[in-house]
């Protein structure tokens, strides 16, 4: 047998083992949280996914498939070095690879925080040939689950769409990789699952997060794509078991090609897995306690992320874009009095009374809408004590739009030189300096003498491939759009730090960790029916940080008490994004939003140190009964809906309160009929039983473990 020679690189909480034997490609042998071994094979084979793949128009694929598994150049690219380096928390490695018949060099680098057992990594691939190399697709992350037959792992995946963001499912991952006896064929499998998104929506059809889970105490790994376009995952079978690879956009996928000159270099998107050893830690809810901290780690410094103030947003079944003075000021004062310490004002500030939608682009506020200025309405967002917001979508300029005939050719998006239209709208390329320059005119404008301190950042319109200008295909101009978009958002913050920018995108149409390592919050739907929004705010954990993910709480005066604390209840286990026409309220139900966002501030405090839990699994779109837990040390917040006349009981798994007594108390809503509670210590179980006939309400319940009796006297 030949011997495996391997590269050995981790901390605290992580370790990775890479074959870099010199006969062989390299390759990850194991992803493993702190020291614990996995089995990987007896007698020790190599591992033979590659880690690096790279796509050359001139090479091709190493043997005929659908699959960015077994490309040419990376069977071929063998170990040339690799270096560690240690900056405060973070500790990376860096492994040099090359491939002699083509020249090419790969370098692919790893970050982890010391810690997290999760890491992100990033390739860079330069032409050290002399001849010119056309990329197709290079993966940034590949790697074979040594040891793990298909028979005994799950796949965990998400969907979404317009209003049905965060549809999660969680099944068997042989009833999408059939068993096709590769061993009697003594070859690897030609077919894959692949999980593609395409364009600007990053997350408008499928999640760029994804993972595999041990069905026994085996371990779990789950991945993320950290780009804001386009994408691709796949996992499929080999001889010697299941393989991932994680890649930004591809030719086959995306219209993307790159040729690379000599000395020319191309990096991938990031891409980040986290692992969790299964167990009695629970592998799934480990790997999701992983990834977590991990999106805490890589998330941007900012006040936001400690205040975690209330918001206010007019738009969602409020105003509706349709902002004027004479609505505004009794609303902004029931916010106040509620609690909000920002108001945002949302779409159709800037209307003068026409047709807007295709009309955006200067961002200048209306002076119909306000007759003696917007200022007057701002001053009173600020005299109530609350940090004025604007809605922004900077990135569109409507076909109608004065900036459309400002702004040269150049600066949009185009095909063949004609302009790409969505919608009525123009795209901005934001590698042109004149688009940047209006982008920023116009954000400075309005902090600098509007004194706005929020912006609500939406994106409503889908350019497609990309833009062939100045690019080696659509797909690579779309690509260094979307970086330079990037690059953008990191400029404005570092101008205006203490400014929050919340992500949107026609709900949650990008939401990726491309955005939110930058922005602050994330606008988790556009869903306007209240009962059907609970699925959505209970599964963004999966996608998004408890701190950023802000759901809509939408009260409106005709709900009753129970539908009045059900819209609240969608709010309060993330950031509390509040909306309603508060200003049409009785007083009781206006103490019942009060007693809302007293709940939120209460716990808000733990929310930047939660980790999620799912007691009844996760969500589906149709379920009857819902749930979402927050744990922070010793405390537990779990969130209950119930909805469409669900028969009651429902039990609730909290296996990390199995063993002990536990007292549970309602945090919200305090004042309407207790639920029945029966609490089941051996099993770590909760029966919950509602009282009282309606059929849609909702309970936020905080549950800490009761302290043991001590011995007596």
């Amino acid at each position: 047998m030949d011997t495996v020679t391997s590269l050995v690189w981790g901390h605290s909480a992580l370790k990775l083992v890479v074959d870099v034997s010199p006969d062989g490609p390299v390759a990850v042998r194991a992803l493993t949280a702190g020291g614990r071994q996995h089995p990987v094979g007896q007698p020790r084979s190599r591992a033979t996914q590659p880690l690096v793949e790279v796509l050359v128009a001139g090479e091709g694929r190493g043997r005929g498939s659908h699959r960015f598994s077994e490309t040419a150049v990376g069977r071929r690219l063998t170990y040339a070095g690799s270096a560690q380096t240690h900056d405060g928390a973070w500790r990376e490695l860096r492994i040099d690879l090359r491939d002699e018949r083509t020249g090419l060099a790969a370098e692919t680098t790893f970050r982890s925080a010391e810690g997290v057992s999760a890491v992100q990594v990033r390739t860079r691939v330069t032409n050290g040939g002399d001849t010119p190399v056309s990329l197709l697709g290079v993966a940034s992350f590949a790697a074979g689950l040594i040891g793990y037959p298909v028979e005994e792992l799950d796949l965990v995946r998400g969907d979404s769409e317009w209003l049905g963001e965060s549809r999660w499912t969680r099944r068997p991952l042989r009833a999408d990789v059939p068993d096709l006896h590769l061993a009697l064929h003594g070859q690897h499998g030609r077919g894959r699952l692949a999980v593609v998104s395409t364009g600007t929506w990053s997350t408008g059809v499928h999640l760029p997060t994804g993972g595999l889970v041990h069905r026994g105490d085996g371990p779990a790994w789950l991945w993320q794509v950290e780009h804001n376009g386009a994408w691709r995952w796949e996992v499929g079978e080999r001889l010697d078991g299941v393989y991932v690879s994680l890649l930004g956009p591809t030719d086959l996928d995306h219209q993307w090609q790159r040729r690379l000159a000599p000395g020319e270099s191309f990096t991938t998107v990031p891409v980040s897995v986290a692992v969790a050893d299964g167990g009695a830690s629970g592998g799934f809810d480990a790997a999701v306690a992983a990834l977590t901290a991990h999106r805490r780690a890589v998330v941007r410094p900012h006040p936001d992320r400690t205040a975690l103030p209330v918001v206010f947003n007019d738009y969602m079944n409020t105003l509706m874009g349709d902002p004027t003075t004479a609505k505004l000021l009794p609303l902004i004062d029931a916010a106040a009095d509620t609690g909000a310490e920002v108001f945002v004002i949302d779409a159709g500030w800037y209307d003068n009374g026409t047709h807007w939608w295709d009309s955006v682009g200067e961002w200048q506020p209306s002076q119909t809408r306000f007759p003696r200025g917007i200022e007057e309405v701002l001053a009173r967002i600020r005299e109530r004590g609350m940090v004025p917001g604007l809605w922004l979508e900077p990135e569109v300029v409507g076909v109608r739009s004065p900036m459309a005939d400002k702004l040269p050719e150049e600066a949009f998006l185009q095909r063949g030189g004609v302009r790409l239209v969505e919608h009525d709208r123009y795209h901005l390329d934001l590698r042109h300096p004149r688009a940047v320059a209006h982008l920023d005119e116009v954000v400075d404008r309005l902090v600098e003498q509007l004194g706005v301190g929020y912006f609500k950042l939406d994106y409503n319109i889908d350019p497609g491939a990309g833009t062939d200008l100045l690019a080696d295909s659509p797909g690579d101009g779309l690509l260094e759009h979307n970086r330079a978009h990037l690059a953008w958002l990191d400029r404005l913050l570092d101008r205006h730090p203490h400014v929050t920018l919340e992500n949107c995108a026609s709900g949650a149409m990008r939401m990726d960790y491309a955005m939110l390592s930058r922005l602050q919050l994330q606008s988790t739907s556009d869903q306007q029916d209240f009962v059907r929004y609970p699925p959505v705010a209970a599964a963004a954990p999966m996608s998004v940080l408890p701190e950023q993910s802000a759901s809509w709480a939408y009260p409106q005066p005709d709900m009753s008490e129970e539908e009045l604390a059900y819209s609240m209840v969608t709010g309060l286990l993330g950031r509390l994004y509040l909306s309603g026409r508060l200003d049409r309220m009785e007083p009781a139900q206006l103490e019942s939003v009060r007693a809302g966002v007293r709940a939120y501030k209460e716990l808000r405090a733990d929310l930047a140190a939660t980790v999620p839990l799912w007691p009844l699994g996760l969500p589906g779109w149709d379920d009857p009964w819902l749930s979402l837990a927050l744990r922070a040390g010793d405390v537990t917040y779990l969130a209950l809906w119930r909805r469409g006349g669900a028969t009651a009981p429902t039990t609730l798994d909290l296996p990390h309160l199995r063993g002990g007594d536990v007292d549970i108390e309602v945090h919200y809503p305090r004042e309407l009929p207790a639920w029945s509670l029966d609490w089941a210590q051996d099993s770590g179980r909760l029966t919950v039983t509602p009282t009282g006939a309606e059929p849609t309400a909702a309970r936020v319940f905080r549950i800490v473990p009761r302290p043991a009796e001590g011995p007596t006297r």
